[in-house]
């Protein structure tokens, strides 16, 4: 007969091991606590916290558009003859800077040569039969006062006269024509500029309603075009009213300093799609380093904020609903001033809710409640970069 063992029970063994686990669970939460909680009041128990801050400071700020731009030539001249005729010769290049003046293209001018002497041979001629007719008045003149001839025939011989005046003095006109015909077969460079593609060579018939000979685009003064939002249309009239309004480009090239010029146009009506107003601003160029087309970066400050109140832009803070900063009292505390930001630019916030000369902390806020008490590290080079006037980038409202 088979034997039946009792079966010992194995209760108190799971509940040691619960035991036990429900012990680990407590110390790991009670490490995590402590951290959390010691965390929490670490800067206090390890004295003021250190931060960098700076006064805030009250001075004249130019607030700066920033937009992009297309350089664009002043004035760009097609070539064309005047006359119909074959090129003789070519004197430029394509892509040559040229002046005014400047020989460009000759023509084969045999035809109106041979016009302006046929012209010239009349004039000679029409003035000979004048002198005859002149002569021949005088004679009729005499005759008439010796009562040989009748008035009928005086005036016969007055009407010749006035006759011959008038051709001689179309002839001289032809003459005129002639010569300015001629001169068509010289083709000069109406203004300065660099040349395009020549798209003649010699042999080439042209005429003056065929394809332009190339064509001229002058670069120096070289324009820039450039829209900016209609709200500031009011501030770009009053600038350019006052005087000069200074504009400066940059190029999109490494190392390439910022060009100066002056506003010279503002559209005549505000673009209604996008609610923006041309405007334009020339340049000297003198080493073409603005091309038609290129794009650029284009800076220009129409308005000045007087007395404004000037913060380093670390220095503001963003809280749930408004912006701030944190302010250091007498007794090295700290308490949150909630501030409006007018513009930023430069690395510098204008600001308005706040007396100037009150020391604000521009770094170390991230560690900082209200009533926190503060070590403060004055950095020069923060102050240094607060109160020098701004020199680059772009103004925001």
């Amino acid at each position: 007969m088979e034997v039946m063992h009792p079966i010992k029970p194995s209760a108190p063994i799971n509940r040691r091991t619960v035991i036990v686990l429900a012990i680990l669970l407590l110390v790991v939460l009670g490490i995590w606590f402590w951290r959390a909680g010691g965390s929490a009041v670490k800067h206090k128990e390890n004295g003021p916290v250190q931060v960098v801050s700076a006064p805030v400071m009250q001075t004249d700020i130019s607030a700066k558009l920033t937009a992009n731009g297309t350089a664009t030539a002043v004035q760009t001249v097609e070539v064309r003859p005047q006359i119909s005729a074959t090129i003789k010769s070519v004197h430029i290049k394509e892509g040559q800077s040229v002046r005014k003046g400047d020989l460009l293209f000759t023509l084969d001018t045999r035809t109106e040569n041979a016009s302006l002497s046929m012209a010239e041979a009349q004039v000679i001629k029409d003035r000979a039969d004048l002198a005859n007719a002149e002569r021949n008045l005088e004679r009729q003149r005499e005759l008439f006062r010796q009562e040989y001839v009748s008035r009928a025939e005086l005036d016969t011989a007055q009407n010749m006269v006035d006759v011959l005046r008038g051709q001689v003095a179309i002839d001289q006109a032809s003459v005129e024509a002639s010569r300015v015909a001629r001169s068509f077969g010289e083709i000069t460079a109406p203004i300065a500029g660099r040349t395009g593609a020549i798209a003649v060579y010699p042999g080439s018939l042209v005429q003056p309603n065929g394809i332009a000979l190339l064509n001229i685009t002058q670069i120096a003064p070289i324009n820039v075009s450039f829209t900016l939002p209609e709200r500031e249309l009011a501030d770009l009239q009053h600038a350019l009213a006052q005087g000069e309004v200074p504009v400066g480009v940059r190029l999109d090239r490494p190392g390439q300093p910022e060009l100066k010029g002056h506003l010279v146009f503002i559209d005549n009506a505000v673009d209604t799609a996008s609610g923006s107003i041309r405007l334009k601003a020339e340049f000297p160029n003198p080493d073409n380093r603005l091309w038609p087309g290129v794009f650029v970066t284009v800076t220009l400050a129409p308005r000045t904020l007087a007395s404004a109140l000037t913060v380093p832009v670390q220095a503001v803070q963003t809280g749930p609903e408004k912006k701030f900063v944190y302010v250091i009292d007498a007794d090295h505390k700290v308490e949150s001033q909630p501030v409006t930001v007018r513009l930023i630019q430069d690395g510098i916030a204008v600001i308005e809710g706040i007396a100037p000369g009150v020391r604000v902390v521009v770094e170390g806020a991230q560690n900082l409640r209200p009533g926190d008490t503060v070590s403060e590290d004055r950095g020069q080079k923060t102050e240094d970069r607060q109160s020098g006037p701004p020199t680059n980038g772009a103004g925001q409202r």
